[in-house]
């Protein structure tokens, strides 16, 4: 088929090259010259394994072209999806107003029917305003042309989001209309041989079930927290908890692992969203509520740790801080934990050299003004003067350090583990002070 993928960011560059590796022909547009000129010569805006190899296999093919002209865009595609960015405004909404950008777009260079499939994560109602701005543009030229609105998102994780795509555990397609559904069926196909994966349903149950999905994660992440800053103040290890509670096949060890919160491009903004549309229906969501205002909370923990250990007084000390983006194999700092933590520092007179194996471009974006922030190159380097180690990101080169070599390095014995990656009875051994999350007595920060 021939597609048409507006937006080149996370999701649009993923989606359109996994179809393109499928035999499709995609053109991906998106207003931003300079990124479309540097995907042309082959570099890659996010970090996702294996997608850079992907990329430039169907580019070399032929079947992945990318643009800036979008009335080209809009005639090259049968079915042209929307994947551009639906950043959250002050009060928590998303921001339509690029994907509503799109459908004018559409509406004015549209000569032949088409199916739209919104694939950014939109609130629930989204495709009747894609589908009336289509409908208001075509009007003002004035065209009829014959056009349907569908909902497909995205279930991809970052840091797996080939093989998501590739492998899916679900399609949800939500159509209204017979046709453009079979055409969306007829184009999942190669990715639904094994058994059926593909979910049918309307438009507006589409569009909820994402917001759903990334919220029920969210919910048993701060559920998870809660339990764990219980198991502080009673003197329980959350680790034996999490195995005990695991072992139920009603719940399952998924997403209950304790930490510093959720983090990334998705899940901090689309809980605020689908909070944001329960309260303008007149709902309250209190969960919901409480989840956001959990992580929030969650977000500062290690901070006051380091601030109990060391008396308040944090003026002058370095910290060593592993990890940056908000989880493990990306790039991505949107929201992470490591943002607030280090801005808490920094504020306190805390010096900082942090790592991270992915994030460091990233990094330096993002702490550029702040001259007591120091990227380093290396996992070692940011040991040069530390008074400790603080651990945010669960990266794998980070799970089994030489401890009997950092402790010579670090100037205080300390480790704030942010992801309970250690063994605080080795580490007591060691003559290492330990601060997890939720590790009751065995945690010296009590």
């Amino acid at each position: 088929m021939k597609l048409t993928m507006f937006g080149t960011g996370y999701v649009g560059l993923v989606t359109g090259t996994c179809f393109a590796e499928m035999g499709n022909d995609v053109m991906c547009i998106d207003v931003d010259a300079g990124k479309i000129a540097a995907l042309d010569r082959g570099e890659i805006p996010i970090y996702e394994p294996g997608l850079e190899a992907m990329v430039a296999s169907n580019r070399r093919a032929g079947r992945l072209k990318f643009a800036t002209d979008a009335a080209a865009g809009v005639a090259h595609g049968e079915i042209i999806f929307i994947a551009v960015g639906t950043p959250a405004d002050e009060d928590g909404s998303a921001d339509l107003s690029h994907v509503l950008a799109v459908a004018r777009t559409i509406g004015e260079h549209m000569n032949a029917p088409k199916i739209v499939v919104d694939k950014s994560t939109v609130p629930v109602g989204t495709g009747d305003q894609v589908r009336q701005t289509i409908d208001a543009t075509l009007a003002a030229r004035p065209a009829k042309i014959e056009f349907h609105v569908v909902s497909n998102p995205e279930f991809l994780k970052e840091g797996a989001a080939i093989n998501d795509f590739m492998k899916p555990d679900r399609i949800v397609i939500g159509a209204d209309d017979d046709s453009a559904a079979r055409m969306l069926e007829q184009l999942y196909a190669p990715f639904n041989r094994n058994h059926d994966r593909l979910i049918r349903m309307d438009v507006r149950s589409a569009e909820l079930t994402k917001y759903a999905a990334n919220v029920m994660l969210a919910t048993r992440i701060s559920l998870m927290n809660e339990l764990a800053n219980m198991a502080d103040r009673l003197g329980a290890d959350i680790e034996a908890v999490r195995r005990g509670i695991g072992a139920d096949p009603r719940i399952g060890f998924s997403f209950i692992y304790p930490g510093v919160g959720y983090g990334g491009s998705c899940l901090p903004k689309d809980v605020k969203a689908l909070l944001h549309t329960a309260r303008q229906n007149g709902y309250g969501a209190e969960i919901v509520a409480s989840v956001e205002s959990v992580n929030r909370r969650q977000n500062t923990l290690l901070l006051q740790k380091i601030r109990k250990h060391f008396g308040d007084r944090l003026e002058g000390r370095t910290f060593a801080i592993w990890g940056l983006a908000f989880k493990p194999n990306t790039d991505d700092m949107r929201e992470a934990p490591s943002m607030a933590l280090i801005d808490g520092l920094t504020r306190l007179g805390a010096k900082v050299r942090a790592y991270d194996p992915a994030a460091g471009a990233a990094a330096h974006r993002a702490f550029d003004d702040n001259e007591a922030v120091t990227i380093c190159a290396r996992r070692d380097e940011t040991l040069s003067d530390a008074d400790g180690v603080v651990l945010v990101t669960e990266w794998n080169e980070f799970r089994s350090p030489d401890f009997a070599a950092l402790k010579g390095k670090l100037k205080a014995a300390v480790i704030f583990d942010g992801r309970n990656l250690y063994d605080p009875h080795y580490l007591g051994q060691l003559g290492f002070a330990y601060y997890g999350v939720g590790r009751g007595l065995l945690d010296r920060g009590l």
